[in-house]
């Protein structure tokens, strides 16, 4: 990863405020990008974006991706070079109560996205992150590859595979590479796994429901211990999401294509497995059990596989499963305990990207 890349690089995050996106901006201000989000306000209270202070080092713009006019004149505006498109209705289990929300979030305002993209000529790389759960998933053992079929039980699911079937449509049809000395734009998706970190008080999510109720010292209930998920830390698909905007900014449409951001196949873990060990590096007492009530469908098998990612951007997990819980429950216990939450994620950014650094140099 050319970390000096970025410097000065004008950068456009959609969904900002949410987790991932915090993150994101974070990691580009600590890069010296020219960052500009554009998402709703943050949906919860406390939540990382605020906490971090995140809007101290960026534009911040609070505007919903569903006026299309809006957004492209907003686009219009910053002029930026590469656009990371994040914002979505990003839950399971609230799709199945806003079916429409979904869709019209996750659909039409990645549609609204896709044509402002067109209709900026500064644009030269867009990542466009969807979700491992784009793909039909059979429940098999083998990893997903990134030509197998898009599917999706659930509105959620089902959203981020149209989301795949638009982008690539619009790929072909506007960012062919037959024309990309023409049009000079290179857009991928990109499809990661269940992300995992310090700083995550999203709703309905298993971490940050689990911790919340370890620091009220209640017992957490699990609606489905065996359900097994590719979990990773956060830094590990954004610095994917880096890589890859990183070649599509320089090599373009050789790299524009989907791609899989997962973890290793040994830390595709069950949900019990991930509760325990939160437990046992919380301490405390904190406990957990089995919810025995009915619930609405979901997955319970899914991994990825990175090969290509591994492959062709050079681009593998740093931190196994084990160590991403450790570090998630040291942030939270600091934090907690008073420390600042933006200096927390700045130093576990350093770390991480300077293992990116050692890694590559001893090659």
């Amino acid at each position: 990863m050319d970390v000096h890349f970025w410097k000065g690089k004008k950068v456009l995050v959609t969904g900002h405020t949410g987790f991932k996106g915090s993150w994101l901006s974070l990691i580009l201000q600590q890069l010296e990008a020219d960052v500009t989000g554009v998402s709703l306000p943050p949906e919860t209270t406390p939540n990382l974006f605020e906490a971090s202070n995140c809007e101290d080092g960026m534009v911040s713009i609070y505007q919903d991706l569903r006026d299309a006019q809006k957004v492209t004149a907003l686009f219009q505006e910053h002029q930026p070079e590469i656009v990371f498109h994040l914002a979505a209705q990003a839950l399971v289990r609230r799709s199945y109560d806003c079916p429409v929300e979904t869709y019209e979030t996750n659909v039409m305002g990645t549609l609204h996205v896709l044509e402002a993209i067109r209709n900026t000529n500064s644009v030269r790389a867009a990542v466009i992150v969807t979700s491992d759960k784009c793909y039909e998933n059979l429940e098999q053992l083998q990893g997903y590859v990134e030509t197998d079929a898009m599917g999706g039980y659930d509105p959620y699911s089902s959203s981020k595979g149209c989301v795949e079937l638009l982008t690539s449509s619009y790929r072909n049809s506007y960012f062919p590479s037959a024309n990309y000395n023409t049009h000079k734009t290179a857009i991928a998706t990109a499809r990661a796994g269940n992300v995992i970190g310090g700083g995550d008080w999203s709703e309905d999510r298993l971490v940050p429901d689990v911790l919340g109720a370890f620091a009220k010292n209640e017992t957490v209930h699990l609606r489905s211990p065996s359900a097994i998920r590719p979990w990773q830390h956060v830094l590990e698909p954004l610095v994917g999401y880096l890589c890859l905007a990183n070649r599509l900014h320089v090599d373009g449409d050789e790299f524009a294509e989907p791609w899989n951001f997962g973890p290793d196949a040994c830390d595709a873990k069950p949900v019990d497995w991930v509760v325990k060990n939160l437990a046992d590096l919380w301490g405390d007492g904190a406990g957990w059990g089995v919810d025995g009530e009915n619930h609405v469908h979901e997955a319970h098998y899914l991994k990825l596989d990175c090969a290509k990612a591994k492959t062709r951007l050079d681009w593998i997990p740093r931190w196994a499963l084990l160590e991403a819980l450790e570090r998630i429950v040291q942030w939270h216990k600091k934090f907690d305990s008073g420390e600042d939450a933006k200096q927390l994620c700045l130093l576990q950014i350093q770390e991480y990207l300077e293992l990116v650094g050692q890694c590559y140099s001893e090659k």
